[in-house]
């Protein structure tokens, strides 16, 4: 990685760290790159057994695409023809969302400020938020004349529903925390200070937990919102298969039996 995103493996909990705090954490080309191989890493990485997602500073989580790099890139393109500016979106955006939603394993984004445009599409590709007093959401796509990219066409009306989605998305404006927590942006709201602290219980307690049987639920939620009752239920069958032949399924029933608490392996 590079000093803009931060990487670090602990007991089996991946922290990956949006470092430009100077500059709201915008999303240069650097960034973006390092952020994608982080996230890559970490969603493959067999000794890890959460993600989470947070960012340097007070001020912002993630403000999107840096606009002040995005004029230069513009400007030479018009120069050049050679319209690589928002290939971005293939090469940088698409593969980091693909990386946490797909990640077999649970992904906590702590939002310690404004989550914009893409910032925001990072946020709701984790699987929960928790969301400093003074965070704020906003879609921002339509504020500088660009459609939604970073899966929020997807990830935002399974979060808020169609209707919300599309007023945030046709009207961007900030969104609180505690506005965010009622629409379901949020999962959960604590005092700023607090923050990483709680970010890193919720994901610590999740690496600690059943993870195969947290991969099966990811896996069985997105299919599930795409597919007909019968097919779900089928894949309900397979995933539960899979899990019920876990190592941790054994060791959940011998605890339960023996009334002591379950030291999951994550296999």
């Amino acid at each position: 990685m590079t000093d803009t995103v931060l990487y670090e493996v602990t007991d089996g909990l991946a922290t990956i760290t949006l470092n430009r705090p100077e500059a709201m954490n915008a999303l240069n080309i650097a960034t973006k790159e390092a952020l994608r191989d982080a996230a890559r890493e970490a969603a493959a990485d067999p000794a890890v057994r959460a993600i989470l997602l947070t960012a340097a500073g007070d001020r912002a989580f993630c403000v999107g695409q840096d606009l002040k790099e995005h004029i230069t890139l513009l400007a030479s393109d018009r120069e050049t023809g050679a319209g690589q500016t928002m290939t971005t979106v293939r090469e940088h955006y698409n593969p980091i969302v693909r990386a946490l939603v797909g990640a077999p394993k649970p992904v906590v984004a702590a939002v310690n400020g404004v989550a914009a445009g893409a910032g925001l599409g990072f946020a709701l590709a984790a699987d929960y938020r928790v969301v400093a007093d003074t965070a704020a959401f906003n879609t921002s796509f339509a504020g500088v004349a660009l459609t939604a990219d970073s899966g929020v066409s997807w990830t935002l009306p399974r979060v808020v529903g169609p209707g919300r989605a599309a007023d945030l998305l046709l009207f961007p404006r900030s969104i609180g925390a505690q506005d965010a927590f009622e629409l379901g942006i949020a999962n959960k709201v604590v005092p700023s200070a607090e923050l990483r602290a709680e970010g890193e219980k919720v994901a610590r307690k999740l690496a600690e937990g059943p993870t195969v049987a947290y991969a099966a639920l990811k896996e069985a939620v997105a299919y599930g919102l795409t597919h007909s009752l019968d097919e779900t239920l089928d894949k309900e069958d397979e995933l539960q298969t899979r899990a019920g032949a876990s190592e941790d399924h054994g060791i959940a029933v011998q605890a339960f039996v023996n009334k002591e608490k379950p030291k999951y392996l994550g296999r």
